[in-house]
């Protein structure tokens, strides 16, 4: 068996590699820049060099693939719209149409519960759960435009299907973990109303667990949460995630109404006077970070049986 991963050599792309190549199937994965083929090499990966939104690349990796793991993204709480419309909805729309082409039967979208965001309070959401008209943030938003056009091009030819993962941990992890451990050493982290809330999680090993579930199983059209279980509470997780890279995160904590106006304000900043880099904090970063956000994945235990591989504190013990 043969397949076919965008953004192989991001935090979920290198470990979904990994897990495929262990499980005998062989694996042809993107890469954009030069530096990071013997990243996907060492993965057991074979290298396929060019950028998401160039037609004939994907299709001389798609040749002969059976699956298309499409991790591919641009993640940030901050920046230009039209730069993650060309990475989250235009590749999106040039990986479908290369799968069409060249008559791969299986696409599996790696999305995030992110593109809930700017509706009510995201507590224990399943997959009915409507996705506000307008997500906040150009990242949700982008996710949540790409999330349509997958689903839309669900066909008996092509089966799609949508994997949602809720705060993607682990070892190696290059996206939260760095940001966590770069405020707290710097002594700009602060907990909101207490970090108090409950937050829902998952582990780079569980999601590649579930996004090989949904490829052998998963029901065209259809949306997928996956999550570690039980939610744990922020702080808590936090503090001993932290802990995992020898740094405590500390005591202060702001309200949430303050750190609203706050991020409010800076993005006002930011715009106006056009000021590079990102804000200190944004509305994005608060509604996914600064407040409970809950799902619930019965819905893949249910109908893919998929159970997680490693436990939240066996996922803590290896990073020590």
């Amino acid at each position: 068996m043969r397949v076919f991963v965008t953004g192989g050599s991001g935090f979920v792309g290198r470990n979904l590699i990994t897990t495929l190549v262990q499980q005998g199937v062989e694996v042809q994965a993107l890469v954009k820049w030069e530096t990071e083929i013997d990243i996907l090499k060492s993965c057991g990966a074979v290298p396929i060099f060019g950028d998401i939104n160039d037609f004939e690349v994907l299709k001389s990796g798609m040749e002969g693939c059976t699956v298309v793991f499409h991790a591919a993204a641009k993640v940030d709480d901050w920046g230009v719209l039209e730069e993650f419309q060309k990475v989250n909805i235009d590749g999106t729309q040039q990986v479908i149409a290369a799968a069409r082409e060249t008559g791969v039967s299986r696409l599996v979208y790696v999305s995030s519960e992110a593109v809930l965001i700017g509706g009510k309070a995201i507590i224990n959401a399943d997959e009915t759960r409507l996705r506000p008209v307008k997500p906040l943030g150009p990242y949700p938003l982008t996710k949540a435009i790409a999330e349509t056009k997958v689903i839309e091009a669900n066909s008996p030819e092509l089966t799609t299907v949508v994997v949602r993962p809720r705060f993607v941990w682990g070892k190696g992890d290059t996206t939260l973990l760095p940001r966590f451990v770069k405020a707290m050493r710097n002594g700009e982290f602060a907990w909101i109303s207490g970090g108090r809330y409950l937050t829902s999680t998952c582990h780079v090993k569980n999601l590649c667990e579930g996004l090989i579930c949904v490829a052998e199983r998963g029901k065209g059209g259809e949306i997928y949460f996956i999550t570690d279980g039980s939610p744990v509470e922020f702080r808590s997780f936090i503090t001993e995630y932290a802990r995992t890279q020898g740094v405590e995160p500390g005591t202060l904590s702001i309200p949430r109404w303050l750190a609203w106006t706050l991020a409010w304000s800076l993005e006002r900043a930011w715009e106006l006077l056009k000021l590079k880099g990102s804000p200190s904090i944004t509305r994005t970063a608060l509604s996914m970070i600064g407040s409970q956000v809950t799902v619930d994945d019965s819905k893949a235990r249910r109908e893919l049986g998929y159970t997680p591989v490693i436990s939240r504190q066996e996922g803590l013990l290896e990073m020590v």
